[in-house]
């Protein structure tokens, strides 16, 4: 089995150096469509959005001006504390995105801002506080069973 697995890794090798194409990864859930990754968008949602916050973490939202997917910015500054924790931060923040992408609502732009204690909480704590936080600004669609106050919404 490794024979085959070598044979054929390089056969792709080689077809790649043939016809001078970059093969790259890409996620089959379309996530790059889901976060802000520009400058000029974090700094938009910085100057026109409206402030939520929580012990755990801060928001920023506003409206995008189209119908797209919500699409979410995680920012954490070095004053957070090391590399392991800003990223671990990041990790566990584009996590909670992924789990809630589709109960957000369309047309919305959202920057987080995840506090040093994100990080000392149970995983499900922080979710709850995640949740209620995008119920409070409107910017989650009710769940079966449950109302939604989007009254928040600009």
């Amino acid at each position: 089995m490794s024979d085959l697995a070598g044979t054929l890794r390089d056969h792709l090798s080689l077809w790649v150096r043939l016809s001078g194409r970059l093969l790259t990864m890409t996620r089959p859930s379309g996530d790059r469509l889901l976060f802000l990754r520009k400058s000029t968008d974090i700094e938009r949602v910085k100057r026109h959005g409206r402030r939520f916050q929580t012990p755990l973490f801060n928001m920023l939202s506003c409206p995008s001006g189209s119908l797209q997917k919500t699409r979410i910015g995680i920012v954490v500054g070095k004053r957070f504390g090391g590399a392991v924790n800003r990223n671990r931060a990041k990790r566990v923040f584009r996590e909670l995105v992924r789990e809630v992408r589709k109960q957000l609502v369309v047309g919305r732009e959202l920057l987080v801002f995840p506090r040093r204690a994100a990080l000392l909480v149970r995983h499900r704590l922080l979710q709850d506080a995640w949740k209620a936080a995008l119920r409070h600004e409107g910017l989650m669609v009710a769940e079966l069973g449950q109302r939604c106050d989007n009254s928040a919404s600009v």
